[in-house]
């Protein structure tokens, strides 16, 4: 697993785990809509969905801006960390690989609001929200409208779309419909 895989595993868990209510019924707002609808709707439901991450990190890379994604799923992950051990390890991960000037994957952030390394002897959950902000917006205001119109994206809204009206999607939905009909 390459370090980024792995952070997405770690921000996502696998497929098949049902977000639930308080009574354990499946969410009805995770119901309504699915895959590019949903996509299209947010960039913070894009960001929500594994698939979505997928092709939305697919897109980016054609752009050269895959940093941004990476960058704020290892925020989101690292507002989960806890020890003070483990939260200055993930920091100095973070630093090193997006926000130092020697960074291996630099995201592009306004100059005064890099952190020094000093601040990453004493770590919280919130440190880098000033630029995970700045960079959600940047992909929110920037790459996330040109991805939905990306041939990535359409490729998979007419592929979703084409599932929708197989002909084994639609008999399944007559045996459904007369289930609950009865």
């Amino acid at each position: 697993l390459s370090w980024s895989d792995a952070l997405l595993l770690s921000v996502f868990p696998p497929i098949g785990l049902e977000i639930n209510d308080g009574e354990g019924h499946p969410s009805s707002s995770h119901q309504a809509l699915k895959g590019t609808s949903k996509w299209a709707t947010s960039l913070e439901n894009l960001l929500e969905d594994p698939e979505g991450v997928k092709r939305f990190r697919e897109f980016l890379k054609k752009e050269f801006s895959e940093e941004n994604v990476l960058f704020w799923l290892a925020c989101e992950e690292f507002k989960k960390t806890q020890g003070k051990k483990q939260m200055q390890e993930k920091a100095k991960e973070i630093y090193m690989t997006f926000l130092s000037s020697k960074a291996s994957s630099q995201v592009n952030v306004e100059g005064q609001s890099r952190l020094s390394e000093t601040i990453l002897e004493t770590p919280h959950p919130l440190m880098f929200q000033k630029l995970q902000d700045q960079i959600f917006n940047l992909m929110k205001y920037d790459s996330y409208s040109r991805f939905l119109k990306s041939d990535i994206f359409l490729n998979h809204k007419k592929s979703e779309e084409q599932e929708e009206n197989s002909p084994e999607a639609q008999t399944a939905a007559k045996r459904a419909s007369r289930i609950y009909n009865t």
